[in-house]
């Protein structure tokens, strides 16, 4: 048997171990059930000894597995810090790097960070596709995901949180002159809004009370869209109140071009994270890229 196959089988041994599945183990391997339970028992033939006890609501290893998987877990250790080695001695990045990032975010916040970086290694290729769709990485043969918001294939991924995208409902001044200030959240049901359109009714906007509890915002929706700088450029001609994100509402809030509705001190949030496909070894590139994205996008998203 060549020596990769046996490396192979043994890495996916140890992803089944630590897993407590196979189904699970096969998830974070991107590989099917068959393919892994296939694997260990080749793996237990060659070696001639049961690794796992399987009944038909657990699996667990045996006195022998469990010990095979320790000296394993140390082998697999090593190589990754050998790689890990081998990747340090390099002076410069290299190769091809392709990210997909969410159309302003991207645009305004990640892809100006990442160009600054990425001209530091003339050996580098950048690619970043903007779009406000969920992209499947693997599918479209991307390295990189910027994604706002909850992680639904968060299963097999591995993410790095990068920050909190602050959001803050604003208004022109000559808005608030004519409609007045809301100061309850039962006075934003006299006030027009722009939002963001989505399939199916409207939502409220989900915020923080003055006293810390959760409580909705239930503005009149007169205008939607589906783009966010259009929302703001409405708002700015006077249109109405609009929930807008920081980093894109803070030059207005400084020009007195927009005013803020609801207090600071309740601002609403959305996570946003890096992540990528699981795999026990992450490139140098794609480690530098991270370390980037989350030592400046904090201090960006304040606008």
């Amino acid at each position: 048997m060549r020596t990769e196959d046996q490396l192979k089988g043994i890495a996916t041994f140890v992803q089944a171990a630590e897993s407590g599945s196979f189904a699970l183990a096969a998830q974070q391997l991107r590989q099917t059930r068959s393919a892994v339970a296939k694997s260990i028992a080749r793996l237990e033939a060659r070696l001639d000894v049961r690794l796992f006890q399987r009944t038909t609501r657990q699996q667990s290893l045996t006195a022998a597995g469990q010990a095979f998987y320790e000296r394993c877990k140390r082998v697999l250790a090593e190589l990754e810090a050998a790689e890990a080695a081998l990747d340090e001695g390099r002076r410069d990045l290299i190769g091809r790097l392709r990210i997909t990032a969410p159309l302003l975010l991207g645009r305004h916040v990640f892809a100006p960070l990442l160009c600054r970086w990425a001209a530091q290694h003339p050996r580098l290729d950048l690619e970043i596709a903007f779009t406000d769709r969920v992209v499947d990485l693997v599918e479209e043969g991307f390295d990189m995901g910027l994604r706002a918001g909850p992680l639904p294939d968060s299963a097999n991924l591995a993410a790095r949180r990068l920050g909190a995208h602050e959001w803050v409902i604003c208004a022109a001044p000559a808005y608030l002159q004519l409609h007045g200030m809301p100061v309850s959240a039962e006075d934003f049901t006299q006030h027009l809004a722009i939002v963001y359109r989505n399939p199916g009714p409207d939502s409220p906007w989900q915020a923080a009370g003055r006293d810390g509890q959760p409580v909705e915002l239930r503005p009149h929706p007169r205008l939607r869209f589906d783009d966010v700088q259009a929302i703001c450029d409405a708002a700015l001609a006077g249109h109405g109140l609009a929930r807008l994100p920081r980093w894109m509402a803070a030059p207005h809030l400084r020009a007195q071009t927009l005013a803020t509705v609801w207090d600071g001190a309740h601002r609403l949030s959305t996570e946003l994270h890096a992540v990528w496909p699981y795999t026990p070894h992450l490139s140098m590139k794609m480690r530098a890229a991270v370390d980037v994205l989350a030592a400046g996008v904090p201090a960006l998203l304040l606008g």
